[in-house]
């Protein structure tokens, strides 16, 4: 059995974080498993955890725990800066939501703390109460049913991460059979613990039956008297008595130990069964003797494996952990982003985590939003009317942050990134403070002193209403001045206003961008949809319209506003423009790269088609001169006739004439052979980069057939091709790699590998990239098994996964045949057939 030891450090608390165990140093800094010193996460204010609603989804999360323990390390999570810490911990939590989907059940189940139990166990020669030892068996129990969940090997590809937290341990059914040797499932000392025991309480049996017959008898006896009372006996001082009358009491001999509130009864233990009761406390004086010397014996077994338990409790612990982040990861229909180590924001179908669980139980539709910011884009304006979702869609940014770098799956598309930050600042909601004489404004500019003065490009920063709480001109002015620092320094920010110099500052600085959310005109009622590209208006006019204020009175409201207004509908216009021309001119970028690829496919394919047309006319050369040697021998029949014919003088004719010819088709032939050598050439680069030499692999222009060079005479070549050696010139020679060596026992392979696939796939709950590579290790199986049809689970979804197969599929070529869904009963879009030629 495993005894690693483990440093542990008072509370869960402190020993946990993500779900594994980190040691502080004294310099504010972490190690996590890395090795690597990390920085601890920086927060300005200090209760920014509140203001993002952060300590809500602690709540939540503290709830799905099955143990306090496991309740104690969630209350306290905070963000991670360490990658490879997040990673590990939001890939965890992916594989535990996956096996719940899946109704696989991980067998993690309510467990006690016996953290303080382990802690007397270390003291030599204390012994365990039994009730410890109940703990220690069940904790025993529960990592006995997870060592047996991961016993098959597909357990473990499947939930890898999972897999880990025992990976290097083993489990010893040896100590729980020696605590199960002594307690019986109801956590009773057994009969048969030791044969002393059995004896004892075999000869208890016999005293209590013997007592048993005994006090029937007097009770019959002194019920016909009389004597006694309704309830003829009971028990005191752990005795069986008679319940006796006081007028009767002196008529029975023995003990009195006893006598009721009111004196009307006594309760008295007859002479005749004293010695049997004194012969029974005996017993149970030694069988509690018996069974400390068996606790004390067992104490002293388990002893040496305290550092074992003690890490089995924290490996459930941990587990506990990641269980309750993926249950609410469940609840919420949360997934794992794209992890990046730089910061960067990229949210596709985002929804603010509590709202979506809150419109869920009521039944109520959420609005997802999509934002990016990065290196270049990295600040964004958001402006709209009051109750249009500004707030939300800002809190939404930083709680997701948060929730990423503590481990949790959050509710977005699979294709979103998020990038680690080292700080989060928010100034947000009502901040005045009479203990520090801080007024609204006030406390809004010591926030902004603190984050100029501590904000780096790795800070994400969220600031509510930027600029209100004073007069709107200097207000704004003195807002403008921050945001442009802010700029300076790099920053990520998510900023909401109503001040049109803030839009306008965002139109005219590259790096911010100006966003709103969208407001029906027609209506006059928000959509709650974020549009980013174009600054919102707060559309206060027509809502005081709506609202019934008279005519008179928005007019003369209008009158008063001047040329801000107006500015405010420009910006709004001009950006609008902005967009359209940058839209445009991405759609001509792309249209000129589709272009650049289908010239560059035309002259791929111009060369193909000159390189055939050479080759046709190389063949029908070649033809021609195969057709003029056969010429060439019947003139030579014809010579020899005419010679017996004595016209001599005509046959060297002829034969000169037939020469030429054949002459001048040879000299057609190597000219057209020589263009589509060059043609090739030109095609293969790599094949004129140096000259062939003995040893080289090379294949024959015509035929293809390949095989090794073992000599070169001049411009020949000697090539050893299987068992024959064939002389060709260099130049009808390329240069090829190495062949691929066949192995022997392929065939006893291929059969083993026939006998074990299974013809079926899950790529459900997989990044895009891990089912690229499962899903191709899967065909290659097949095709080597010489499998029929495959069945591949990818589920419908957004139909990523899907086109994944697709894709992945037409890489195979003529090896695949028909490739189709099942009917609806039977997966339908969910599911891809294949079917292998």
């Amino acid at each position: 059995m495993c005894q690693k030891k483990l440093v542990l450090l008072g509370t869960y608390r402190e020993r946990f974080c993500l779900g594994a165990v980190t040691l502080h140093s004294a310099n504010n800094g972490i190690r996590g498993r890395s090795g690597l010193k990390t920085q601890d996460m920086q927060f300005e204010p200090k209760d920014v955890f509140k203001k993002l609603e952060f300590d809500k989804v602690l709540d939540l999360l503290e709830k799905e725990a099955l143990t306090p323990m496991g309740g104690e390390v969630l209350r306290h999570i905070s963000p991670e800066t360490d990658f490879a810490v997040i990673d590990r911990g939001l890939r965890e939590v992916r594989e535990f939501k996956l096996a719940l989907e899946k109704n696989d059940r991980f067998p993690i189940e309510a467990f006690p703390d016996i953290s303080s139990d382990l802690k007397l166990l270390d003291i030599e020669g204390y012994t365990l109460q039994a009730e410890s030892f109940q703990g220690v068996l069940r904790v025993l129990f529960v990592t006995r049913d997870i060592f047996k969940f991961f016993s098959g090997g597909a357990k473990k590809e499947i939930y890898p991460k999972l897999y880990d937290h025992i990976r290097e341990l083993s489990y010893d059914e040896g100590l729980a059979k020696a605590i199960a040797a002594v307690f019986d499932d109801k956590g009773e000392i057994r009969p048969d613990a030791s044969p002393e025991l059995m004896r004892i309480r075999k000869e208890m049996q016999q005293k209590v039956r013997e007592l048993d017959g005994r006090f029937r008898q007097i009770i019959q006896e002194y019920r016909s008297k009389g004597w006694l009372s309704d309830t003829p006996e009971s028990f005191r001082n752990h005795r069986r008595v008679l319940s006796v009358p006081s007028e009767h009491k002196r008529k029975i001999r023995g003990i009195i130990h006893d006598e009721s509130d009111t004196g009307r009864t006594a309760f008295i233990e007859p002479e005749a069964v004293i010695e049997i009761n004194n012969d029974l406390f005996d017993l149970e004086q030694d069988e509690r003797r018996e069974i400390f010397r068996i606790l004390r014996d067992l104490s002293q077994t388990i002893r040496p494996y305290s550092p074992v338990l003690r890490h089995y409790l924290d490996v459930l612990v941990k587990l506990d952990v990641v269980h309750a982040k993926a249950k609410l990861a469940l609840a919420m229909r949360a997934g794992m982003p794209i992890l990046k180590e730089k910061p960067v924001i990229g949210i596709k179908k985002g929804y603010h985590p509590l709202l979506y669980l809150k419109n869920k139980a009521q039944g109520r539709k959420t609005i997802p939003f999509e934002l990016r910011l990065n290196s270049e884009n990295h600040i964004l304006i958001l402006s709209g009317p009051n109750a249009g979702g500004k707030s939300v869609a800002m809190k939404s940014v930083g709680l997701m942050q948060m929730m990423v770098q503590c481990g949790l799956l959050i509710p977005v598309h699979e294709l979103s990134e998020f990038g680690i930050f080292r700080q989060i600042f928010a100034d947000i909601g009502d901040q005045q403070s009479l203990d520090d004489d801080l007024s609204t404004y006030s406390s809004r500019l010591q926030n902004a002193r603190v984050f100029l003065e501590k904000a780096t490009p790795q800070t994400l920063v969220l600031i509510d209403e930027m600029g209100s709480g004073t007069d709107p001109k200097p207000g704004g002015a003195l807002a403008e001045a921050i945001l442009r620092q802010l700029h300076r320094k790099g920053v990520y920010a998510v900023i909401t206003t109503h001040y049109s110099n803030l839009k306008v500052f965002a139109f005219r600085n590259p790096g911010i961008l100006n966003g709103n959310m969208h407001f029906d005109k027609d209506t006059l009622s928000p959509t709650y949809e974020l549009k980013v590209g174009r600054p919102g208006s707060s559309y206060a006019f027509e809502i005081a319209e709506k609202s019934g204020l008279s005519k008179d009175l928005i007019g003369y409201a209008r009158n008063r506003t001047g040329p801000e207004t107006a500015v405010d509908d420009i910006l709004i216009e001009l950006q609008r423009e902005k967009q359209e021309l940058e839209e445009k001119l991405r759609s001509v970028l792309d249209k000129e790269q589709s272009l650049e690829r289908l010239i560059k496919s035309y002259d791929s394919l111009q060369h193909d088609l000159d390189v055939k047309r050479k080759r046709l006319k190389l063949d029908q050369k070649e033809f021609e001169l195969r057709e003029s040697s056969n010429a060439s021998r019947e003139v030579d029949r014809l010579i020899r006739q005419l010679k017996d014919e004595r016209n001599l003088e005509k046959a060297q004719q002829i034969s000169a004439q037939l020469r030429v010819e054949r002459t001048e088709k040879a000299r057609q032939v190597d000219d057209v052979n020589a263009e589509v050598i060059k043609l090739e050439e030109q095609n293969q680069p790599s094949a004129s980069s140096r000259p062939l030499a003995e040893g080289d692999f090379v294949r024959l222009r015509a035929g293809g057939a390949t095989g090794r060079i073992e000599s070169i005479k001049g411009q020949k070549a000697t090539v050893q091709m299987g068992g024959l050696k064939v002389h060709a010139p260099l130049r009808d020679l390329l240069p090829v790699a190495e062949p691929i060596k066949q192995v022997s026992t392929a065939s006893n392979t291929n059969l083993q590998q026939a006998a074990l696939f299974d013809a079926k796939v899950d790529l459900r709950g997989m990044s895009k990239d891990e089912a690229l590579r499962v899903l191709e290790k899967f065909v290659d199986n097949a095709l080597l098994s010489n499998a029929s049809s495959l069945r591949i689970l990818h589920g419908k979804g957004d139909g990523i996964l899907r086109k994944v197969v697709r894709q992945k599929l037409r890489e195979y070529g003529s090896n695949i045949g028909n490739v189709y869904h099942p009917e609806q009963e039977s997966g339908g879009d969910g599911v891809t057939i294949v079917e292998l030629v």
